[in-house]
């Protein structure tokens, strides 16, 4: 685009999207006439899954506002908590993300993930076929329209990118109750039901398990449990003081 240009002035929290030389002020940006204005925010590196709010000269405008010369746009950050509308609130993770994965299916999070690269077009196809929010650090991914929600993960750092999914989208946690591995709901089981999954010494240790209803996979509290107890712990704990 080479044509009138237009003010755009990110949200503080956007910046993370926009070049060291555009974060200190307003962004002058080209128009052609023809592109919306969700085009030519995402052509400045924002997905528009982070934008909550356009405001042209002080007014509201949606996505498919064609912008006019001298216009100031200004880019708002998506409020939270965010609220996603029309079906219950569940992911869908990128291969990337796999420990964030599993620490939201311990929190009892609805959370499909998928171990393997199967491409952009088909996890956004998954992502609008089941009505779930795709939660990836790929912003190539997250700019695709057939996905039916989406929302960047900032952090790098697991623990970080928790608290942030947690913060933004408020989930019901109920925590002990999902498969770590498959996704799928828990259900008590005896140690005779699971004894096939035990070796001598966790029989003779322990007495209370679990078993997934979808792969079978037995649980109990073993070595790694504190560790796990302490992420419940953290996240009920945030849920608590922001409550």
């Amino acid at each position: 685009m080479n044509g009138p240009e237009i003010l755009i002035e990110f949200a503080p929290g956007l910046g993370v999207f926009v070049p060291h030389t555009r974060r200190s002020g307003p962004t002058r940006a080209a128009t052609d006439g023809v592109s919306t204005l969700g085009h030519v925010v995402e052509s400045l590196g924002v997905p528009l899954t982070e934008v909550g709010g356009l405001l042209v000269d002080g007014r509201p405008v949606p996505v498919s506002h064609v912008p006019a010369a001298g216009e100031s746009v200004e880019v708002r950050a998506v409020e939270r908590p965010q609220s996603v509308p029309g079906a219950p609130l569940r992911f869908l993770l990128d291969v990337h993300l796999g420990t964030l994965a599993r620490r939201l299916r311990l929190l009892g999070v609805d959370a499909a993930y998928e171990s393997t690269d199967i491409g952009d077009p088909a996890l956004a196809a998954r992502s609008a076929a089941e009505k779930r929010v795709m939660l990836s650090r790929d912003r190539g991914l997250l700019r695709r329209r057939e996905l039916w929600a989406g929302a960047f993960v900032y952090s790098t750092r697991p623990d970080e990118q928790l608290d942030d999914v947690l913060a933004r989208f408020e989930p019901g946690l109920r925590p002990w109750s999902r498969c770590t591995a498959c996704n799928g709901l828990l259900e008590e089981a005896t140690k005779e039901e699971v004894a096939d999954q035990l070796e001598g010494g966790t029989q003779r240790s322990y007495d209370v398990f679990a078993r997934c209803r979808e792969c079978g996979r037995a649980y109990w509290r073993g070595a790694h449990h504190e560790q796990l107890e302490a992420i419940v712990e953290r996240a009920l704990g945030g849920r608590t003081r922001e409550g």
